[in-house]
C-alpha cells in the first residue's frame, strides 16, 4: 500500500513540475525547432548492464519530468550502440552532429568517450561523459563543449586506492583491462601508491571482455603483492574476482576493485564480494532524494536498481535543459557558459560546480559492500565509509593540462 501511495504521488509530482517547467519554456528559440540529444553507449557489450538501456532510460527520465519541450518545440532522445569501438562511437558522433543531435551524453568507455570528445570539440556540440573514466577528456581533449560528470580515474585512486594504501597495502600488482580506462586508472592509482611509500610490483593486461583469468591471476600470485587491484570495470571485474576465489588467490592476498558497480555486486552476490571498498559518486540509498529517483527508476527498469553513471545521466540532462532554457536559445557557446556559471544540486549533489576544464567537482565517497547479515534485502548492498570533499577528490586544475585553464 505504501509503494501504491508513494507510486501515486511521484506521478502527480512529475506531472506537477514538467507543467510548471513547459509553462516556462516558451521564451527563447532552437535552432531548428527541436532539441536532440543523443545516448551513445554500450547496449550489447561487456559494459551493457551498467550503462546501456538503463543509460537511455535515464536520460528519458529527466527529459520528461524537464517537460518533455523547450520554448515550446520537442525535446526528442536517439540512442547508438557503439560496441565499445572508438572509430565506431566518433563515425556515429560525427553522423549525429551534422545531422541536428545538440548534445550526446553517457559515453561508456573511455576510448569513446576521448574519441567523442574531439568531435564535439571540431564540431562545437555538446558531449557529456558519465560513464568513463580516463583524465584525458579534461586535459588533452577538454573544449568548451565537453564535461566530464560523474567520475573519473583520480577520483577513484583518491579513494579506493589511497585508503588501502594507507591502510597497510604497500605492494601492489594490477590487472589491466588493456585500453585507454584500464591503463589510466592502473597510472592514477600507481601514482597514488607510490605517494603513499608504497610499491608496484608488476601489472598483467588483458584484453577487454576476456572470459579466461586463469594466467592473469597465476602472475598476480606469483608476485606477492598484498593488493591485486583490478584496473577494469564491469564483466571484467566480475570474471576477475571469480578467478580470484576459484584459484585461491584471495586466502593469501587482497583484491581492490577499482570500478565496482551496484550491478556488480548483484551479479557477484555478498557472499563472494562482502568487504570489497569501492568509490562510487551516487547511491541509491542515500537519502530521501536519491531513494525517490531510484525507485521510480526501479519500476521502469524491470526491477534495476541505478547506478552512480545512470543518475548522472540524469542530473546531466536536466542541468544541460536548465542551461539551454538560461540561455534563450541552443547556442553552444551560450550554453556552455551557463553550464559553468549555474550551480548544480539535485539528487546527484547538492553542491556540484562546472570548472572551466570542463570537470564537475562535488563530493565522492567510499564505500564497502555489506556482508549478508548487514544486508536488508535485495539491492541493500553498500554502507559508507567516508565523504571525500570535492576539493579532494578531483584533480586540482594548478595539475591540469587543458588549455583553457588560466595559468
Amino acid at each position: 500500500m505504501e509503494l501504491k501511495l508513494w507510486a501515486a504521488a511521484s506521478v502527480v509530482a512529475a506531472a506537477s513540475v514538467g507543467v510548471a517547467q513547459a509553462q516556462g519554456n516558451q521564451q527563447g528559440k532552437l535552432s531548428n525547432d527541436v532539441l536532440r540529444i543523443g545516448v551513445l553507449t554500450d547496449i550489447s557489450g561487456v559494459y551493457a548492464d551498467i550503462s546501456g538501456k538503463g543509460a537511455v532510460e535515464a536520460v528519458k527520465m529527466a527529459v520528461e519530468d524537464f517537460g518533455g519541450t523547450m520554448f515550446g518545440k520537442p525535446i526528442e532522445v536517439v540512442s547508438a550502440d557503439h560496441q565499445n569501438k572508438a572509430d565506431v562511437g566518433a563515425a556515429k558522433a560525427r553522423e549525429w552532429y551534422d545531422g541536428g543531435v545538440d548534445m550526446i551524453n553517457d559515453l561508456a568507455n573511455s576510448g569513446v568517450a576521448l574519441a567523442v570528445a574531439g568531435v564535439a570539440k571540431e564540431k562545437k556540440r555538446h558531449a557529456i561523459v558519465n560513464n568513463a573514466s580516463n583524465v584525458g577528456v579534461t586535459n588533452a581533449q577538454c573544449s568548451p563543449y565537453t564535461v566530464h560528470y560523474t567520475y573519473d580515474a583520480y577520483s577513484l585512486a583518491h579513494g579506493t586506492g589511497k585508503a588501502i594504501a594507507e591502510g597497510g597495502g604497500d605492494t601492489w600488482f594490477f590487472l589491466t583491462v588493456d585500453f585507454a580506462f584500464g591503463i589510466g586508472l592502473e597510472q592514477q592509482v600507481s601514482d597514488v601508491v607510490r605517494a603513499s611509500k608504497g610499491r608496484v610490483v608488476g601489472a598483467a593486461r588483458h584484453p577487454l571482455g576476456t572470459t579466461d583469468f586463469s594466467s592473469y591471476v597465476l602472475q598476480a600470485q606469483a608476485s606477492k603483492a598484498k593488493i591485486v587491484g583490478l584496473a577494469s570495470t564491469g564483466n571484467d571485474t566480475i570474471n576477475a574476482i571469480k578467478a580470484a576465489n576459484e584459484f585461491g588467490l584471495t586466502k593469501n592476498q587482497k583484491l581492490a576493485a577499482l570500478l565496482l558497480w551496484i550491478q556488480d555486486v548483484h551479479a557477484l552476490g555478498l557472499p563472494t564480494a562482502q568487504g570489497l571498498q569501492l568509490t562510487n559518486a551516487w547511491y541509491w540509498d542515500m537519502n530521501d532524494d536519491s531513494r525517490a529517483f531510484a525507485k521510480r527508476y526501479q519500476q521502469r527498469m524491470g526491477g534495476q536498481m541505478p547506478n552512480m553513471a545512470h543518475a548522472g545521466d540524469y542530473s546531466s540532462t536536466m542541468h544541460y535543459l536548465k542551461a539551454v532554457r538560461a540561455a534563450g536559445s541552443d547556442d553552444p557557446d551560450a550554453v556552455s557558459a551557463k553550464m559553468r556559471e549555474m550551480p548544480i544540486s539535485d539528487m546527484f549533489t547538492k553542491a556540484g560546480k562546472i570548472r572551466e576544464d570542463g570537470r564537475m567537482v562535488h563530493d565522492m565517497y567510499l564505500w564497502q559492500v555489506k556482508t549478508p547479515a548487514e544486508s536488508k534485502g535485495a539491492w541493500d548492498y553498500l554502507k559508507a565509509v567516508k565523504t571525500i570533499p570535492a576539493d579532494q577528490a578531483f584533480m586540482p586544475l594548478a595539475q591540469s593540462t587543458c588549455y583553457l585553464v588560466k595559468k
